[in-house]
């Protein structure tokens, strides 16, 4: 009678099912600092996990760009818990906790209660905790809801993710059209897993995208900016931007930087900035370092271009009309765009250099060549001669510039065509007229 009353006022543990999740022992080379920090949860008596991106790109032999945690801790005892750590995010918070250089982002299991949504379904707050299975549904795709146990050496796949991986198959975890109205980048983030990883979008994840990409013009256009910088840098940004034409949504404006990158894919090697982007996959696969203001000069060239050349018609000089073309932009870029202005800088220096690899006689190419830009420019200049043959002879004059001597540097300068016709003129000042002494 005592052991059936205990167990009717006691809460019942919900007991797993056995086909509940599929369990893939692996052993999967994990980052020190993120082992130190799952470690350092699993010794303080919490469930800790390595998820998403990071197991789905070790199952894949590719090395993780991020390693991220996934715990029962709140994130008020993730906090309290490491020393070098700060909470971030409204909606949803997470910890981000330092381990010497490297950052690891540290999230509570979330679940599907006391989700608020606005009218289209927006989820506008989302502050439930649950379980590691619970949080595995809330997970996007199937492929980033897997869960790995670095102590049992195991892969927890509540969503048959595993088979999803090794099919190359891109799946929506739930209803995808209700998925996609809950958070519409997730659009784009299907986009991009598709092209970077070269999988295919399954049919009832793709069915809905021409008709809820729309809600993409709803969201804030720093965050679109972000989403669209993940797909220019993804490894694969060719790849992500034919996915818009597989998935037949690529003439649906919804920002001006996405509608640039689909004109640039379209004219294919005629575009300068397709070469630009294929220098950049290049350099990431190699682990180099690329610059995003000069991906972003290049990717947007042919807008500025058109504010130049109405510049030039008005009768101003090419590095007056490159001044006031590169001034209008700026000003969509930052504030309708949502170009941070650390990368706009860049993208206007290297423009405005531009007019001056014309002006080639007597001191000026000296003078530009001791410019801090000067080197992206001049690579800049070289991708605009890659698409436009009139630029090939500029280009090849400023790389024998650089290579000559000091002599012969000098001889180029002096025998170099004389085009500052068309440049700006510092005016002459007018002297003052000097005012007639009155008498005191």
């Amino acid at each position: 009678m005592l052991k059936k009353w205990l167990d009717n006022m006691l809460p019942k543990r919900r007991k797993r099912r056995a086909d509940a999740v599929a369990r893939h022992h692996l052993v999967l080379p994990v980052h020190h600092a993120a082992e130190k920090v799952l470690r350092d949860l699993h010794q303080a008596g919490f469930e800790a996990y390595l998820v998403g991106g990071a197991v789905r790109d070790l199952l894949l032999g590719v090395e993780p760009k991020d390693f991220d945690v996934a715990t029962n801790a709140t994130p008020e005892q993730v906090y309290r818990l490491f020393k070098r750590s700060r909470v971030i995010g409204r909606r949803f918070p997470i910890v981000h906790v330092m381990i010497g250089r490297d950052t690891i982002e540290v999230s509570t299991f979330r679940s599907g209660g006391k989700v608020k949504q606005n009218a289209d379904g927006r989820i506008m707050q989302d502050v439930a905790y649950g379980t590691v299975e619970q949080d595995a549904h809330r997970r996007d795709f199937t492929c980033n809801a897997l869960y790995y146990d670095i102590f049992r050496q195991e892969v927890l796949d509540f969503h048959q993710g595993v088979n999803d991986i090794q099919a190359r198959r891109l799946v929506m975890i739930g209803d995808p059209k209700a998925r996609y109205m809950e958070d519409p980048v997730r659009i784009l983030r299907a986009i991009r897993l598709a092209g970077k990883l070269s999988f295919e979008v399954e049919a009832n994840t793709a069915a809905p995208l021409a008709e809820c990409v729309v809600l993409l013009r709803k969201e804030p256009v720093s965050r679109l900016f972000d989403e669209l910088m993940k797909i220019l840098f993804s490894g694969n940004a060719s790849g992500c931007l034919q996915q818009f034409h597989v998935l037949g949504i690529q003439n649906i404006p919804i920002h001006p930087m996405l509608t640039a990158m689909l004109h640039a894919s379209q004219a294919g090697s005629l575009h300068m900035c397709v070469p630009a982007l294929q220098q950049t996959d290049e350099r990431l696969r190699n682990g180099q370092s690329v610059s995003v203001g000069f991906i972003l000069a290049a990717l947007f060239w042919d807008e500025l271009n058109i504010y130049w050349q109405k510049e030039l018609a008005y009768g101003k000089g090419t590095v007056a009309a490159m001044m006031a073309a590169v001034n209008q932009l700026r000003d969509e870029m930052e504030h309708g765009w949502g170009v941070p202005q650390r990368f706009s800088a860049t993208m206007r220096e290297i423009w405005l250099l531009q007019p001056h690899f014309e002006n080639r006689r007597g001191g000026r190419p000296f003078r530009l060549l001791a410019q801090v830009r000067f080197r992206a420019a001049y690579d800049f200049l070289l991708l605009r001669a890659q698409s436009q043959s009139s630029l090939h002879e500029l280009a090849d004059w400023w790389t024998r510039f650089q290579r000559a001597g000091k002599d012969e540097r000098q001889e180029m300068a002096n025998t170099a065509p004389d085009n500052t016709a068309g440049s700006s003129k510092k005016r002459k000042r007018k002297p003052r007229k000097k005012k007639p002494k009155t008498a005191e």
